[in-house]
């Protein structure tokens, strides 16, 4: 046989073996847009914006839908219902980590960020414990926040009052926090070895943004040398760029809304005043400041398809099979810029946190962390980090943009895996 005639015939014959696979899978799946042969779905996504294109595709096929990245069929859940559903109602069987080859490969299924099953359960209890022994919660964690925010203060002064990026000076605070509860001592934000623990972290934030990074002999102990190793680098990983980000993210926003800054500063003089740091215990009297740090959290939607889960066994879910293993999304961005609990959401408001006499409202659909089994479980850290950091540096500086807040673009620059804000120049002008 001529090799191009069998090299065709080859090629037909792969083509026909995928789509007769894809056509028997979808039967059984939630409905979604016809997939391509081999490339799935992947050219009706915009690689860019996911979030977007998952919102669009709901508009056509519901909350609960399917797409393929390649031939692995994924089931997307929008809308707080079916994310709660699925995460809390089921939360055991949604508690599956979806697949990430390029990673696996690097850390061997090792860590707590991106493993499943017992070993996600054994240092998942073994983190939240050790970080609850180190202080997690207690004040002394608190003092550990409070010292390097006053850190943060001295290098801004620094600065004295010229423009500049504040990209590293935030990238450094919580860094150096995940380091004083781990090791017991923070560094000097020009020591070199902090220095290349900073690029490297930043790095493998660039890899893990990118949207193609889902296309791609088990010891006796959960507890090896190499397992601390990948659990340390998820706590840096998870714990300090997500924390710098939203705070780089925050300043942008006060930049903007000049109104909102000042609300906060009149607020920070009423409660703490000038001649202490500013404490957690601040944060029941602060009920502006409490929405206005929600909603920053909720407008930035920090990371819009939260990490992908898989189910551990098969499931009807809403009148659909989902076979043991399906990768699942599930869209934050549908819960926490749902227009009918957050009127205009698109709009940067802390009026979506505050009732009608001025209080701090609770909201169900304030998920920034996620939700269920799988939720941030350094949520605690980032919260009291945010608070502390942001009014330390409110109390002690004005804030001064070098463009006139109105042309102040805050449209990330790139929304695949995380919500990155564009680059802008800042002045800290001391009180």
């Amino acid at each position: 046989m001529d090799p191009v005639v069998a090299l065709v015939i080859s090629l037909s014959c792969i083509l026909l073996l995928s789509l007769w696979r894809q056509r028997s899978g979808r039967l059984r799946l939630p409905p979604g847009p016809m997939p391509l042969p081999i490339l799935g779905n992947i050219l009706q996504i915009d690689v860019k914006n996911i979030s977007k294109s998952l919102t669009n595709l709901s508009k056509a096929y519901g909350p609960v839908f399917t797409v393929y990245f390649g031939t692995r069929p994924t089931v997307v859940l929008h809308g707080y219902e079916a994310v709660k559903e699925a995460l809390i109602d089921h939360g055991e069987v949604f508690s599956g980590r979806g697949s990430f080859p390029m990673i696996e490969r690097v850390t061997k299924g090792l860590g707590i960020l991106l493993t499943t099953g017992n070993r996600w359960k054994v240092m998942r209890r073994f983190s939240v414990m050790t970080l609850k022994n180190f202080g997690m919660g207690k004040r002394s964690i608190e003092d550990r926040i409070q010292e390097e925010a006053r850190c943060l203060v001295e290098e801004l002064r620094k600065t004295e009052s010229s423009p500049c990026d504040p990209t590293f000076l935030l990238s450094c605070a919580p860094c150096n926090v995940i380091f004083s509860i781990i090791f017991h001592n923070r560094f000097h934000y020009k020591d070199q070895h902090f220095l290349n623990l900073m690029r490297k972290l930043n790095e493998n934030v660039a890899i893990l943004s990118s949207p193609w990074i889902q296309l791609g002999h088990i010891p006796q102990t959960e507890f090896t040398t190499e397992a601390l190793v990948s659990l340390v680098n998820d706590l840096f990983g998870a714990g300090t760029e997500t924390t710098s980000t939203t705070l780089r993210y925050g300043l942008l926003l006060l930049l903007k809304h000049t109104e909102v800054t000042a609300k906060v500063k009149e607020e920070i003089d009423h409660v703490i005043g000038r001649h202490r740091s500013p404490c957690m215990q601040d944060r029941s009297s602060m009920p502006y400041t409490e929405a206005v740090l929600h909603e920053i959290q909720r407008y930035i939607d920090l990371v819009p398809i939260n990490t992908p889960h898989a189910v551990t066994c098969d499931i009807n879910f809403r009148n659909y099979f989902i076979p043991k293993g399906t990768t699942i999304i599930t869209s934050l961005t549908s819960v926490l810029h749902d227009n009918k609990e957050f009127p205009n959401p698109e709009k940067f408001d802390p009026g979506h946190f505050l009732d009608e006499r001025g209080k701090f409202k609770k909201s169900d659909y304030f998920i920034p962390f996620s939700i269920g089994k799988r939720i941030c479980a350094g949520e605690g850290l980032a919260r009291m980090e945010l608070f502390l950091i942001l009014t330390t540096i409110l109390q002690n500086f004005h804030l001064k943009s070098v463009v006139d807040p109105k042309d102040i673009d805050t449209t990330p620059v790139f929304n695949g895996f995380v919500s990155v804000p564009p680059a802008y120049q800042i002045c800290f002008i001391p009180v």
